[in-house]
């Protein structure tokens, strides 16, 4: 730290003022200034857009919500705007809208065929409109999985331009495209995700013209290579269309299923046009830049188990969105993680559930000023890239992360002590890919939760840091029912600050615990 640093650190926290002048700082001011926001382990670089947003879209992985409408489970819960709301404060990018004719020609938002409340596809939209750019900047993409009538498709589309406006992306933005347009061109853009008829290119001849009462039904033929799998009815790319089996018993089941489409709502759909997965030789051979995948965990899960490489050039060119099951009827989570090892851009989770995924959510979300955009690392973008999560990379440039965990402040209490006597430890957990996954955990501090001390040194080798995430989880030991979770932060590992840090404390539904905080020492060389 050079003198004028020092001095400036001294000028500002330093709280006598002969003490200031003598150029010097009382433990008052020291602590004071460990306090503070300077001293905390996130990196203020990373709290402000510092990546490149100039790449195309499939280059990113964007903050994406699963039912954003759900606040609770997906059967009997609410459905309610502060999803949508709380979603985008929290810098969410990517909503999903579960849309269904209503009454009196007006759709609603609703999870269909089970007994949740339903919300005016209107009112979502509007509120939508007045939260979307709160938090950040960079695009909107609303994935709409669309149940509606023709007819109601066409009030879809009136209520998204009339609400929206020009900030509603209808048209290519140049005359060729041949990729996705970046962040950066698409700033205060809202974009839609839907089925599309047709060629871009006819979309923008189409401009301007009267397309009421205009429908399109076109067929799907698909193969159901993974019986129950989300590939079934009421599935999200296969929203509730019945359909038609044209297989023989004992061979692979192929469907076919027809799709009625109003042309008002498709030439809305420009960037982002829904395209049902089949395989990646098809993808390779006949997938449009402006078409994206939805694929459900399951699926998902084997074919990065079987195919991880073929994953990682698949979402090298093509936005991929991963949802959860349908059995997870209490709106659990999947881990994010094994889905941002091979690139994919769209992870999306239920927001409304706290617990370890959203945690990690939120920890990798931190990055680029919270933009809901983080460039993905260069070997998941290289076009020659040989790249497999499963696999220990060829040419590794790994990080030895050292993190002294010297004490805590403050520590929340236990629900189980009245007296801030909770027997309390940290458990350090790295994730990452598969080879860079492990915990390490401290000495349990006997009955004080108000400053513990331990003073131990952890090491961690990190093989893909630009993948990696750390969380500090502060638990109370139990031992008969078991750790009591007291708090929790989680970061990526390359935003971490060196030196003597503050690592602040956060409930599991994601509240600030201030003052609750750990002290560590933190260095790491590549």
């Amino acid at each position: 730290m050079s003198q004028n640093v020092a001095f400036e650190i001294i000028q500002k926290y330093e709280p006598i003022e002969e003490v200031k002048r003598a150029h010097r700082m009382s433990f008052e001011g020291f602590i004071r200034y460990m306090g503070s926001s300077e001293c905390l382990i996130f990196k203020p670089d990373c709290g402000r857009v510092y990546q490149d947003m100039t790449q195309p879209l499939n280059d990113y992985f964007i903050s994406s919500s699963h039912n954003t409408y759900l606040i609770s489970d997906q059967l009997l819960g609410p459905s309610d705007l502060w999803g949508y709301v709380s979603a985008l404060v929290k810098g969410c990018r990517c909503l999903e809208i579960d849309c269904w004719d209503g009454s009196q020609n007006e759709p609603v938002v609703y999870h269909g065929y089970t007994l949740t409340s339903k919300l005016l596809f209107k009112t979502v939209i509007q509120a939508i409109h007045k939260y979307a750019f709160l938090t950040s900047d960079y695009p909107v993409v609303l994935s709409l999985e669309n149940h509606c009538s023709p007819s109601q498709q066409e009030v879809m589309a009136d209520t998204l331009q009339s609400v929206f406006g020009d900030a509603l992306l209808s048209d290519m933005l140049d005359d060729f495209p041949d990729k996705l347009p970046s962040p950066e061109v698409l700033k205060f853009k809202v974009l839609v995700r839907n089925k599309k008829i047709g060629t871009l290119r006819e979309t923008h001849e189409r401009k301007g013209s009267n397309k009421h009462g205009q429908v399109e039904e076109f067929e799907e033929i698909y193969q159901d290579e993974i019986k129950g799998s989300e590939t079934l009815i009421g599935s999200e790319d296969n929203p509730g269309k019945e359909d038609e089996i044209i297989s023989v018993a004992g061979l692979p089941l192929f469907k076919k299923r027809k799709v009625k489409v109003a042309l008002a709502l498709s030439d809305l759909v420009i960037y982002t046009k829904a395209e049902k997965f089949r395989s990646f030789q098809h993808s390779r051979l006949y997938q449009q830049f402006n078409e994206s995948n939805s694929i459900g965990e399951t699926e998902a899960r084997k074919l990065l188990k079987l195919r991880a490489h073929e994953f990682v050039l698949h979402t090298r060119r093509f936005i991929t969105r991963i949802y959860p099951k349908a059995t997870r009827t209490d709106s659990s989570n999947f881990n994010p993680q094994e889905f941002w090892n091979i690139g994919c851009q769209m992870v999306a989770l239920n927001f409304q559930t706290p617990g370890l995924p959203m945690d990690l959510q939120n920890g990798k979300f931190l990055d680029n000023g919270g933009s809901g955009y983080i460039l993905k690392p260069h070997f998941l973008r290289d076009i020659k890239t040989q790249f497999n999560p499963n696999k220990p990379p060829n040419q590794s440039d790994p990080v030895t992360l050292t993190i002294r965990l010297i004490s805590g402040i403050q520590l929340p209490p236990s629900n189980h002590s009245s007296s801030n006597k909770a027997d309390v430890l940290v458990i350090l957990e790295l994730f990452g890919v598969p080879n860079d996954q492990t915990k390490q955990q401290t000495r349990v501090i006997k009955r004080n939760a108000f400053s513990p001390r331990w003073n131990e040194t952890f090491t961690f080798i990190i093989q893909v840091p630009e993948l990696a995430l750390m969380r500090f989880v502060v638990e109370s030991q139990g031992l008969i029912t078991g750790n009591e979770f007291l708090g929790q932060y989680t970061l990526p590992v390359l935003s971490m600050n060196k030196g003597y840090r503050r690592v602040p404390l956060f409930s599991r539904m994601g509240e600030s615990l201030e003052p609750a905080s750990l002290f560590i020492y933190v260095w790491y060389v590549r």
